[in-house]
Parts: structure tokens; C-alpha cells; sequence
């Protein structure tokens, strides 16, 4: 059996009403779940770009790589290495005493992350990393009571200076490659 690992991709789209709804029900109709999936314009405002993240085999990656490039908004699909810059961001609400209020704070302030809003019973806090950092950050937190949490969808980029919207060596729709 094929070795099941969390794979990122990034996608860039045409800015077209509906092109989230095809690629992800692309992915939905084959069975498979997409773990973090983020949508942004890019610095060219007909773009946009959509960094998926999914836990599959080399395999079906490939299938669903193949299957995306069918699709004509799709202008450019890279899988990011390991290596790559990735981040996210978490609001969260920490139960807070008076007793407990100074040690999130340094906790806080430990992590980079930021006291967004403080009531008599909770902190918000507002932090962004990589995704390490940031389940290390809730962990700590953890026992303290987390009330609340939202979590925004994994955004990356390669490292280096290649850019991927970097249009003017290409004259036909790019196949499907893998970063370096």
C-alpha cells in the first residue's frame, strides 16, 4: 500500500465566479478530503491563488493533479516542498483568572502572537506560523481552557525567487510539475 502524506499544492486560477466550487467538487467526487484549502488574489488581479492541503498517496495526487489541469481556469498547478514558507492563522479565547492572566501573557508574548481582546474571564488571542507553532501554541494553552477557536486555511509559498505567476517566459498553458 501507497504511503499515505499530507501533500500541498499550489493552484493558480482565473478570477472567475465558481472556479472554488469546480476544484474543490473535483476533488469531493473522487472520494478524498481536503484538510486546509485558502483562496486569495494574487498580485495580478485576474489570478487568484489556492493553496490546498490533502493527505494522499503519490498516486492519487498525481490523479487529482492531472484532473485539475483539465480544468481551463486552472493556469499553473506546483506541489510545494517541504521546505516551503507555509503559515496560518488562529483567533482563539483562553479562560483567563487573575491568577492565570500574567502567565498567558508571557506565553503570548513567547509565541509572537498577540492579546487581541481581554474580558474579566477570557483573552483572544491572535497568532500566526506554521503549522507546528501553532498546534505547539494551543497545546499550552490547552490547559488553561481554549473557549473558542477559528483557524484560517494554510497559505504558502516556495522558497527562492522563482515565482509561480511569473507570465512572461510562457506562451501555452502549463502542465502539471512538481517545485524544486
Amino acid at each position: 500500500m501507497a504511503e499515505v502524506t499530507t501533500h500541498t499544492l499550489s493552484v493558480l486560477v482565473e478570477n472567475k465566479p465558481g472556479v472554488l466550487a469546480r476544484v474543490s467538487s473535483l476533488i469531493f467526487r473522487r472520494g478524498y478530503n481536503i484538510e486546509s484549502l485558502a483562496v486569495g488574489p494574487t498580485e495580478h488581479p485576474h489570478m487568484s491563488r489556492m493553496t490546498l492541503a490533502m493527505a494522499v498517496d503519490d498516486v492519487v495526487l498525481e490523479q487529482i493533479t492531472k484532473q485539475l489541469n483539465k480544468l481551463v481556469e486552472v493556469l499553473k498547478i506546483v506541489e510545494l516542498e517541504h521546505s516551503a514558507i507555509r503559515r496560518e492563522l488562529i483567533l482563539v479565547k483562553v479562560r483567563a483568572t487573575p491568577e492565570t492572566r500574567s502567565q498567558l501573557i508571557e506565553i503570548i508574548g513567547l509565541f509572537g502572537a498577540k492579546a487581541v481582546d481581554l474580558t474579566a474571564e477570557v483573552i483572544t488571542v491572535e497568532a500566526t506560523g506554521s503549522p507546528a507553532k501553532l498546534a505547539a501554541l494551543l497545546d499550552l494553552f490547552e490547559p488553561y481552557g481554549i473557549r473558542e477557536l477559528v483557524q484560517s486555511g494554510l497559505v504558502a509559498l516556495g522558497r527562492g525567487n522563482r515565482s509561480m505567476t511569473d507570465r512572461s517566459s510562457r506562451t501555452e498553458r502549463p502542465k502539471a510539475i512538481r517545485a524544486v
